[in-house]
């Protein structure tokens, strides 16, 4: 199959419902379909760990391993940096599944070879590589030109000794997408500006208006909400601490941000608000092309992904406003093998594909939000609007937002993990029926199992 065309035409269809100077994103399954190497180069030796290396004739290659839609790949970005460095070439595998990419990490990690010079790594992983690879992963503190993300960024890779063991890509800062023609068969605001201030004091007042919306919808089988997990996501997120506190201790149990997330999240479940589905799985597609719930809580790279399966005939229905709080979902980083061949060439690329101006550019074309605090304050981003989303100002919207997020964000080793499990007990709740305390205790003994 032509890769090459493949991506050409998912850009084409993202450019379709993302006019020039609106954000799009390339679906995963193209970037399933790009999980070939970009450049047939030379690689390292066999005494390297990594797939880099240095030719006789001078020509440096460096590997790079990515997962879903980095934007890398997706863009010129790596053709424009060797068509600038005319003795390096770039290799770059993309796998269209995290979790398939992170377990054949972990297997070259605990091997100590077949890695890449440069490795993705998504904010899920980020502590247990703090915690567990170290001294896997070269350090970029003090390295020139690395001073502009947001100041929680990097603390997320930063080991205790001070050591950084990557750069960041881009972040979820969190708004509220919703249907303006629902609102209004329901006797609701439209305006995104008034739509945001019905829940401006918390997210208890966006169930609050669920609620409403129920009582009020001309269409009986129509859901506020997609899911209570969405909801959950939001609400944990605009904390510093979520499941583990500053020394590593599990505080899940204990940790009011995260029940009060479950109480409000169940609350939703109960009372029939949501659309019963879970984002990104099955059903949740057909609910956005069926038009079947009014709303959902949207980081923003979620917003391309939200206008291909509603189809262009929705275009102009949806919008998009502020979220009660500021929260993050999502993000990633690019980090260089320590014992690479071309381990210093490797982090000049990783810096400069997580610049400011690089940022920004995969902002402008695929949506990935900024974590660079230089991008979110130029105007490429600031003046970003979506025609799809009704001319809502997504870069402001969005940049606001991650203005909000708390400046420690602490991460835990089995983050992932417990979230799912969280989630895994919300739909207990909407699908199975199960009573909130009894959801509540089953999600509780899955985690001690799970983690200890």
């Amino acid at each position: 199959m032509d890769t090459t065309r493949t991506l050409h035409s998912a850009r084409k269809r993202a450019r379709t419902l993302f006019p020039a100077k609106v954000p799009i994103r390339v679906t995963a399954t193209a970037a399933a379909l790009a999980s070939v190497a970009l450049l047939a180069g030379c690689g390292g030796g066999s005494d390297s760990p990594t797939g880099g290396g240095i030719a006789d004739d001078g020509t440096v290659t460096i590997t790079m391993g990515l997962f879903g839609v980095m934007g890398f790949k997706e863009t010129d970005l790596l053709e424009r940096y060797m068509d600038e460095h005319p003795n390096v070439v770039i290799e770059a595998e993309v796998s269209g599944d995290e979790q398939a990419y992170y377990t054949a990490l972990q297997t070259h990690l605990a091997a100590g070879s077949g890695l890449k010079d440069i490795q993705g790594i998504e904010i899920g992983r980020a502590k247990e590589i703090v915690d567990t690879q170290a001294n896997t992963f070269a350090d970029f503190s003090g390295m020139p030109g690395t001073d502009h993300f947001l100041p929680w960024k990097l603390s997320q890779v930063t080991t205790d000794d001070g050591r950084v063991l990557g750069l960041g890509t881009d972040i979820g800062p969190m708004a509220v997408c919703y249907r303006k023609d629902m609102f209004e068969q329901a006797g609701l605001p439209t305006d995104r500006e008034e739509v945001a201030a019905l829940w401006e004091n918390g997210w208890s007042e966006y169930v609050d208006v669920g609620e409403e919306f129920m009582a009020n919808s001309e269409d009986g089988d129509l859901a506020f909400m997609d899911s209570s997990t969405g909801l959950f996501n939001g609400m944990i997120y605009g904390d510093s601490e979520q499941f583990y506190d500053a020394d590593g201790e599990l505080i899940y149990a204990d940790n009011p941000v995260v029940s009060d997330a479950w109480d409000l999240s169940a609350r939703a479940a109960t009372g029939g608000m949501t659309a019963e589905l879970q984002q990104f799985q099955p059903g949740w597609d057909p609910g956005l092309a069926n038009s079947t719930f009014a709303t959902t809580v949207c980081p923003a790279w979620m917003l391309a992904h939200i206008s291909e399966k509603a189809g262009e005939e929705n275009a102009g229905n949806w919008d998009v406003a502020r979220a009660p709080q500021g929260a993050n979902w999502g993000g990633s980083f690019l980090g260089v093998v320590e014992e690479s061949p071309v381990r210093d060439e490797a982090m000049e690329l990783v810096a400069w594909l997580t610049a400011p101006e690089q940022q920004a550019y995969l902002f402008q074309e695929l949506g990935n939000f900024p974590s660079s605090q230089e991008a979110l304050e130029s105007e490429e981003v600031t003046g970003a609007t979506s025609e799809y989303f009704s001319g809502a100002p997504i870069g402001q919207i969005f940049g606001d937002a991650a203005l909000e997020i708390p400046d420690e964000q602490v991460l835990g080793p089995k983050d992932g993990t417990i979230k799912d499990l969280f989630v895994q007990g919300l739909q207990q709740i909407e699908s199975q029926g199960t009573s909130p305390d009894d959801a509540w205790q089953d999600t509780q003994e899955d985690i001690e199992r799970a983690v200890g």
